[in-house]
């Protein structure tokens, strides 16, 4: 068993106080125990959930002095019928919130600033934020373009008898310093991942807030069922429907009615061991699919304009495709239209694909299938699965051929990886920066490995 370490305190805001471990001596965290009447976990909090607020349009304040204080907008497009995807601290406070069009922002905070993305510094920033983390830990995964986890299990060495407050606190410092002095983050700290999050979200922005057994249920008393991560409208009608209400009901709920009765699989049983603070998603799952998607800044039918799109899609897919040494079986190509119905079509191919011309080939007959070509397109997108280690693929009769087209993409990629994105690229893709523009993904985590490579 393990004992507990002294306690300090954390004041937030005025009325909560909240407990945090000061000790030194950091251990494997211990085994769970039966599900039978599981106890809110004991042990010292080793998990660190770093969330940068409002990432993206702080960023953009962070590069451009003459935008702090203002609230700014970063849109997929700064057209009036653009949405919002990251609002800066200032407009939240004004009342915008994500999804809101740029027209209706401006009717709320008719000073917003209204910016696009500025991929190459929101990457930047990112690679520097992991930097940092990895210098308290080498067990940190990244969650999103914006969220870091530390694990400090077992990290004696690294953490030089201080406090996860006192290296929470360093951390914050130093993304000041080092990403820049406009940028802040929220910390959460807890036993697990899942209370770590909840952590980091409980104060924003510029939290640091710790969750462990002397401070739980009264963290969990000020939230309603849907503050908690991965509880939305469908989870909450479904735990009412089982008489759960309130996080307390959530807590005093027996496992086998979770499993049996609110999420029908054993995640019931993951749910009644993640809200008591022990750690069930400590997992990684094996890549199994790659794929691009991209909403069209004018809807078209045009076939040339959507051959274009669709190949530069599948030049992004296939380089992280080849990268991690896989060749691909089947592809999906999907896409909305205007009306905002959606097509969808896959196929499996007997040859293994492996060039961006192979993929785009096979993405491009699945979508000249698709029934209404009259339609304006707004959104297409592709993917590849069923995948194989490169070197182990069935080599066909066109082994030749095919080894040279697979060395001249090769070859591609590795001055692409070292000079930049596309500096050389199909000719079919020429002039086409303004018709595919270069955009990142919220949360796609899988991505994000891709992005540390490039920067090696």
């Amino acid at each position: 068993m393990y004992s507990m370490r002294p306690m300090g305190t954390l004041t937030l805001g005025s009325t909560l106080i909240l407990k945090h471990c000061t000790g030194n001596s950091w251990r494997s965290r211990m085994e769970t125990p039966d599900l039978h009447n599981l106890p809110i976990n004991p042990n010292p909090p080793s998990i660190m959930h770093i969330d940068l607020n409002s990432y993206f349009a702080t960023i953009e304040q962070q590069a451009n002095k003459h935008l702090r204080g203002k609230p700014v907008l970063i849109a997929a497009y700064d057209s009036p019928r653009g949405c919002v995807v990251a609002p800066s601290k200032e407009a939240k406070k004004a009342g915008i919130k994500v999804g809101n069009r740029v027209l209706e922002a401006r009717l709320i905070a008719p000073n917003a600033v209204v910016r696009t993305p500025d991929t190459a510094l929101i990457r930047d920033a990112h690679v520097k934020f992991n930097k940092i983390c990895r210098d308290y830990s080498p067990n940190v995964v990244p969650k999103s373009i914006d969220e870091l986890v530390i694990d400090f299990a077992g990290m004696d060495y690294y953490l030089k008898d201080r406090s996860l407050t006192e290296i929470a606190q360093e951390i914050k410092g130093r993304i000041q310093k080092e990403v820049g002095e406009w940028v802040t983050c929220s910390v959460g700290i807890s036993t697990n991942r899942f209370l770590a999050k909840v952590a980091a979200s409980y104060q924003k922005p510029d939290g640091l807030v710790v969750i462990d057994q002397t401070n739980i249920l009264k963290i969990y008393s000020t939230m309603e069922l849907t503050d908690l991560p991965y509880i939305k409208y469908k989870n909450q009608a479904r735990l009412k429907e089982a008489g759960i209400f309130t996080i307390a009901d959530f807590l005093q709920a027996d496992a086998e009615v979770l499993k049996a009765r609110v999420f029908e699989s054993v995640n019931g049983y993951a749910w009644y061991k993640r809200i008591r603070g022990w750690e069930v998603d400590a997992i990684e799952f094996a890549r199994k699919s790659f794929g691009q998607d991209y909403m069209l800044q004018k809807v078209t039918r045009d076939p040339k304009v959507l051959a274009q799109i669709l190949l530069k899609l599948c030049e992004k897919m296939g380089r992280r495709l080849r990268r991690h040494g896989n060749v691909a079986y089947r592809i999906h190509t999907s896409c909305i239209f205007v009306d905002r119905t959606w097509w969808h079509q896959q196929k499996k191919f007997r040859s293994p694909m492996y060039t961006t011309l192979e993929l785009f080939r096979a993405a491009q007959y699945i979508l000249d299938l698709r029934p209404d070509e009259i339609k304006k397109i707004a959104k297409i997108s592709v993917s590849c699965y069923d995948l194989a280690p490169s070197k182990s693929s069935q080599i066909s009769l066109f082994e030749d051929a095919e080894n040279k087209m697979r060395k001249v993409s090769d070859a591609l990629d590795e001055i692409n990886n070292r000079y930049g994105e596309f500096v050389i690229t199909p000719a079919a893709m020429m002039s086409m920066d303004k018709t595919v523009v270069d955009r990142i993904a919220f949360g796609a985590v899988k991505e994000i490995q891709d992005l540390y490579e490039s920067y090696s």
